[in-house]
């Protein structure tokens, strides 16, 4: 059964009502928790990769891999 347009609708907007309630510090620190998790995951796949890799070598990796994902989408002006 798929969901219908305005039950999608719905989950979308409320969704965007409880982000513009939380609070600021809350964004913050959820913010950071976010891109620990993704360099968690991105390590994960790095060792997949390179098994012979040691601690060192995977943290030099994923330095590269942010920095390469850093220029391919730069920060928009503001």
């Amino acid at each position: 059964m798929e969901p219908t347009q305005e039950l999608v609708d719905a989950i979308y907007l409320e969704k965007i009502e409880r982000a513009r309630k939380t609070d600021p510090t809350e964004k913050l620190w959820s913010g950071g928790q976010l891109f620990a998790d993704a360099c968690t995951r991105m390590k994960a796949g790095i060792r997949h990769r390179f098994p012979e890799f040691n601690e060192e070598e995977v943290h030099r990796k994923l330095l590269e891999q942010l920095e390469t994902i850093r220029k391919l989408h730069p920060k928009s002006p503001q």
